[in-house]
């Protein structure tokens, strides 16, 4: 039996809370990681899990079993990484989760720097606006907006973005511009935004001087998906609250108009988190690192007028 293997295969059946699950992380075969938790059992003359055919339990042994395998297994890929850090480059598979707009509009516009740096780094890069769990499906780290709901997660400050409000030429233009925010509680509707966690929709927050509104409006379409909530904008669906880089090469071009541009929103702070039972390799700490320098000396976003390439809707008009 190959114990590390084992090892690691146990802690992976304990994290997913599946064998297939396991498997699909592992990249390996079901029967294969059924095999290694079954030597591993016999080896130890102990059983670490409890079976049924709806869930995967972990029994006491099992559990005093996966914090020491957890240890270990940390401890050996340090020991690996330090003895190949000062002969070789960062090296391996990184899975990164990244809200949808960040992902098109900063991350991805980006990455050819990252992989000029460090070339023998792959990213598996999931886009999304649903909050995953980094345990249980093996993420590395995730790039979060907002309030962090998970106060086990260890987490870096990157930055912070502002939201504004704006909406197509084709919306002002059968709705009429306001001119303060209690005008748009009257005739006027919104793109809405509901939370992927919690599929609450969240209210547009507008301050200027001492005013501050926090408005739960009518909304003609609502979505838990950044970039659509863009292209439903740009649709003329009403009006929108995004983040200010997303929406420049819009308003430069004459798809996207501010709305009441004198008045600004609570900044949205941007956090890159990961778990702290997962072990800092070198290959995830140069990441962290380079993306917190991407967002706090600002070369996140591309210039204004080049994300229009990157999103498949120019074409909307007034």
């Amino acid at each position: 039996m190959d114990q590390i293997a084992a090892m690691r295969a146990y802690v992976r059946v304990v994290e997913s809370g599946s064998f297939t699950r396991a498997a699909d992380l592992l990249d390996m075969p079901k029967p294969t990681v059924t095999k290694l938790i079954q030597q591993l059992e016999a080896h130890l003359r102990t059983k670490l899990l409890n079976r049924t055919t709806r869930r995967v339990g972990v029994t006491p042994d099992g559990a005093a079993y996966y914090e020491r395998a957890l240890t270990l297994l940390s401890d050996l890929d340090e020991l690996d990484g330090s003895m190949t850090r000062s002969q070789t480059s960062p090296a391996g598979r990184l899975r990164v989760d990244v809200p949808s707009s960040l992902a098109l509009f900063a991350l991805i516009p980006a990455l050819p720097d990252f992989h000029a740096r460090y070339p023998d780094i792959t990213l598996d890069l999931g886009v999304s606006d649903r909050p995953v769990d980094l345990v249980a499906e093996n993420v590395d780290c995730a790039i979060r907006g907002g309030d962090l709901v998970d106060p086990s997660l260890i987490a870096r400050r990157i930055g912070e973005v502002r939201l504004v409000l704006c909406a197509a030429p084709s919306y002002i233009a059968d709705h009429g511009m306001p001119t303060h925010p209690d005008e748009l509680a009257h005739g006027h509707k919104v793109v809405g935004y509901f939370s992927a966690r919690t599929g609450r929709r969240i209210a547009f927050d507008v301050m200027r001087g001492d005013e501050s509104y926090d408005l739960d409006l009518p909304y003609a379409m609502a979505t838990n998906d950044s970039t659509a909530y863009l292209a439903a904008a740009l649709a003329g669906l009403g009006i929108a609250q995004a983040i200010e880089p997303t929406i420049l090469p819009y308003i430069e071009s004459g798809a996207l108009v501010r709305v009441l541009p004198e008045w600004t929103s609570t900044p949205l702070i941007l956090h890159v988190v990961y778990a702290p039972n997962r072990h800092l390799s070198s290959r995830l700490r140069v990441f962290v690192d380079w993306v917190a320098d991407l967002f706090t000396t600002n070369r996140v976003y591309r210039r204004p007028g080049t994300a229009m390439s990157l999103f498949a809707v120019p074409s909307i008009s007034a």
